[in-house]
């Protein structure tokens, strides 16, 4: 019989953006001072218990994607740069996730903390796939499922995002329809 932590446990401040099929979450285990091996075993081991098909992980170091290949859950290293245009990171992310999800496969994208600049990521995502229309309304879906506000470091991603098409940059054209489902209230 298995014990009550057999299934592991949830990633710090997962959040369903499409219901059971893209959430977001801190980095497994915990960031900086806070990060604890053990607990970042748990949540891998959560995460592969859910039937994530993928996690993608927008820290800027590789740290710790071992212990994903150690669980056998399948992962996506996509550095979102601090001082970068960010263009590159998500024009390679964006049709990737628009991929992935066509699939109806499951995917968790993390970076170390829940920060203003993953919701603009996710928030940027749904407005490029083309299903929400604006990116006012795309923040305000993010900061509702959240329960926080979203800053400016992550209103620039979706601006960043609204200017490119699904083949690049300033296209002006939304990206790919992306999955039918819509984004959670």
């Amino acid at each position: 019989m298995k014990g009550k932590w057999a299934s592991g446990i949830a990633p710090r401040n997962f959040a369903w953006i499409i219901k059971d099929r893209l959430a977001i979450s801190e980095r497994p285990g915990g960031y900086a001072r806070s990060h604890r091996p053990v607990r970042r075993q748990e949540e891998i081991i959560w995460i592969r218990e859910q039937g994530f098909a993928r996690v993608i992980s927008l820290l800027t170091s590789p740290h710790n994607l071992h212990a994903y290949d150690e669980l056998g859950v399948a992962w996506e290293h996509i550095p979102l740069p601090l001082h970068e245009d960010p263009r590159g990171m998500l024009g390679e992310l964006y049709p990737k996730l628009a991929e992935w999800l066509a699939k109806e496969d499951k995917v968790l994208i993390h970076q170390e903390e829940m920060s203003d600049r993953l919701l603009g990521v996710v928030a940027g995502y749904l407005v490029w796939s083309g299903m929400v229309p604006s990116s006012a309304h795309a923040i305000s879906i993010v900061e509702q499922i959240n329960s926080r506000q979203m800053g400016p470091p992550g209103r620039e991603l979706v601006a960043v995002a609204l200017t490119m098409g699904p083949g690049g940059p300033t296209s002006g054209q939304p990206g790919p329809t992306g999955p039918p489902e819509r984004p959670s209230p």
